[in-house]
């Protein structure tokens, strides 16, 4: 098999949330000239590559991932004059802009839908799946995915919120608008596209297959033929249910489906399979090595891509969940950096990130505005569960955890913007802030901006073999292998000190979070401490 290197195996990508990232005038939303304002930040910090969360006209029951119009920009965000301008800038810095592709739903306020309810023998209707009556196929946002259509007396499915109606992909006419638009976007420079869902278009309903149905792969390539497939862009899948097997079929090359695939088997250890992400439990470390490196392993070169990332804007963030954003956040931040940054696959960051951005402690209902923590709360007060047991979820793991704005610098809103911000800033703002790090020559940020450039200048990392190291339960270790060299990664996952030994021996000190040891024979580990040597 012959392996053909792409430049997305050695990208940096950095997830942007438009509403909560920088606001250029005043309205306390995020908007696109305001992150144009901002790139020549991003370009300091080394990315790649923008992943831009959905700027599309939209009524924002989803916070924009319902949208009312594919080839419009949102009035909120700015116009497609503000969204050319973003892609000019960004491409004269070398950062590519990938962008949100929301294809399994739209809005119920899109054109298709609009004309779709006004009668069964509507042109439109077979755009969207209709049932005269519903099965048990229930919403990710809670309750039934079937919403009654009075006027027409049917049930149009809806696998998230009632007003984002699941798109038809049967119809050979709702592929090829999708294709159209996308050829738009792609028409216009953009450098590729992150996919929603995108497991759930080949859907069955009827019998209550949602992910991986049958022909899933067949429109992905069809997808591929028709729009990307002979251009040099980024695709990534966001898979919920995929395994390494699943993995191959969307991203092995000769397959010309996706570049690669966002896969949550690590990020769903938060709770118990059988459970909902709200009930969550503590860590099992062992798993999550275990998880990890089924990853490395089995999604081997030429056989598939994997992405890598602790963070998006559905996740709460990581440090507060898995870390420790107290006491030790820098020292925690930087070892889930070097951890993830020195695996085979293409890097996420998310927003805040790469400044050890935390949780909010939201107290009350009224501070929150995702549609799925509002939903899960009205549903389990009706349930009988107590207010503050259903908070804890909710400031564990909710949405807006990932939401609150930017924190740029220690004036009001944290410099996110001079009027009041759609969601409440985190408190902490006056100590974890751009400004700050930036002054910071051992801040988080610049621990980013070095893994950054290494994965640039060494094909060890991106594309070298991957081992497991046998450790304690708290420490993290794994060797890469390339070209007769080898690289040892050790970090301590835990706020222990913990022992660590083994027979290799040190060449090299690549990086660490601290001090690198002289010698590997026998080693205390600080709390979170992490190193990366070059070995024999």
């Amino acid at each position: 098999m012959t392996f053909e290197k792409k430049w997305w195996q050695t990208a940096v990508a950095y997830q942007i949330y438009p509403r909560s990232y920088q606001d250029s005038d005043g309205d306390g939303i995020g908007d696109i000239k305001g992150i144009t304002s901002r790139l020549d930040y991003l370009k300091k910090l080394g990315i790649t590559a923008i992943w831009l969360s959905p700027v599309y006209a939209s009524p924002m029951d989803d916070n924009g991932y319902d949208i009312s119009d594919y080839e419009g920009i949102a009035s909120i965000f700015g116009d497609m004059a503000a969204m050319d301008e973003l892609l000019f800038e960004a491409n004269q810095r070398g950062i590519k802009l990938i962008m949100d592709l929301v294809v399994n739903h739209t809005s119920d306020e899109h054109a298709w839908f609009v004309e779709a309810r006004k009668s069964k023998a509507n042109p439109y209707r077979d755009y969207y799946v209709w049932r005269d009556q519903p099965n048990h196929l229930t919403s990710a946002f809670s309750g039934s995915a079937w919403q009654l259509d009075e006027a027409s007396g049917q049930y149009y499915l809806h696998l998230f919120s009632k007003k984002q109606p699941d798109l038809n992909w049967e119809n050979e006419k709702v592929r090829k608008a999708i294709y159209d638009m996308m050829n738009f976007w792609i028409g216009k420079g953009v450098g590729g596209f992150r996919m929603d869902v995108i497991d759930l278009i080949g859907k069955v309903p009827d019998q209550e297959i949602t992910g991986n149905g049958p022909k899933l792969h067949d429109y992905l390539h069809e997808m591929n033929q028709a729009t990307f497939g002979d251009k040099d862009l980024l695709t990534v899948g966001e898979t919920w249910g995929a395994t390494p097997e699943i993995a191959k079929l969307y991203s092995a090359p000769e397959r010309q489906e996706l570049s690669m695939i966002f896969q949550f088997e690590h990020v769903s250890l938060s709770h118990h399979p059988q459970d909902p992400k709200w009930d969550v439990i503590a860590l099992d470390k062992t798993k999550f090595k275990a998880v990890i490196s089924k990853w490395q392993t089995d999604l081997a070169v030429g056989e598939g891509w994997n992405s890598l990332f602790w963070n998006n804007h559905d996740l709460p963030r990581a440090i507060s969940i898995w870390g420790n954003d107290q006491d030790n956040r820098i020292q925690s931040a930087k070892a889930f950096a070097i951890l993830f940054h020195f695996m085979r696959g293409t890097p996420f960051i998310y927003q805040g990130e790469e400044i050890g951005m935390t949780n909010y402690k939201f107290e009350t209902i009224d501070q929150v505005k995702d549609i799925e923590s509002l939903n899960m709360y009205a549903e389990r007060i009706a349930q009988g569960y107590a207010p503050d047991d259903i908070m804890a979820s909710i400031r564990a793991v909710g949405r807006d955890n990932a939401r609150t704005p930017m924190q740029w610098d220690t004036t009001a809103s944290a410099g996110f913007t001079t009027g009041t911000p759609w969601l409440a800033v985190n408190h902490n703002y006056t100590e974890i802030n751009v400004a700050a790090a930036l002054e910071d020559p051992d801040s988080i940020f610049y621990t980013y901006q070095k893994l950054i450039a290494l994965r640039k200048q060494n094909d060890w990392i991106v594309y070298g073999d991957y081992q497991l190291l046998l450790t304690s339960e708290n420490i993290f270790a794994y060797l890469r292998k390339y070209k007769g060299k080898k690289y040892l990664i050790v970090v301590n996952f835990s706020d222990e000190y913990e022992q660590f030994e083994t027979h290799l021996v040190k060449v090299s000190d690549i990086m660490s979070n601290g001090s690198i040891p002289d010698s590997l024979l026998a080693i205390t580990l600080s709390p979170w401490d992490a190193f990366v040597v070059a070995v024999e």
